[in-house]
């Protein structure tokens, strides 16, 4: 299963739904948004590309009443976890939050295959030592609004455990 994970769309509607477009056309079948979607309409031009989304909060709150409302009318299209969300997407463990050092120390407890963070406006993959003598994958796809760094997202193969950055 390939997914479309973004982050940190800050009221850009325009650039998140370019880069939820770009990873249906390459086969994405989810998107993860690792939080500070801020204004609810924002989403309204990514749904429009018809892949379900999993989406958090952040910092930047916006409306969560707003999400809430959005993701129970939506037909199963959106889920609204709140500050964080815990997830099963082809036999992996997902934990997604918005803060990186958060997801560092999720991804060190080893009870995940997949933690996606955001934040930062840096895109970052590594594999992460966890206590339980394995490694978990950590990933940050930097900010699809291209605000302070450059528009990025990630295209993730969990058969794989691949993860590439794009470039909008």
């Amino acid at each position: 299963m390939k997914l479309c994970i973004v982050s940190d769309s800050h009221d850009r509607a325009d650039p998140l739904a370019q880069a939820v477009a770009k990873a249906k056309e390459q086969g994405a079948e989810v998107v993860i948004h690792c939080g500070d979607v801020i204004g609810t309409q924002t989403l309204r031009a990514a749904m429009a590309v018809g892949l379900p989304m999993h989406v958090i909060h952040g910092n930047n709150l916006g409306d969560p009443v707003s999400l809430s409302r959005w993701a129970r009318d939506s037909g199963g299209k959106l889920h609204y976890h709140g500050p964080d969300a815990r997830l099963e997407l082809d036999d992996k463990r997902i934990f997604v939050v918005h803060y990186p050092e958060y997801g560092y120390a999720m991804a060190c407890t080893g009870d995940w295959d997949l933690v996606c963070c955001g934040h930062s406006h840096e895109a970052g993959v590594q594999q992460v030592r966890n206590v339980k003598g394995g490694s978990t994958w950590l990933v940050n796809p930097g900010t699809v609004a291209g605000l302070a760094a450059p528009a990025t997202w990630l295209l993730a193969d969990l058969a794989a455990m691949r993860f590439d950055s794009q470039f909008l």
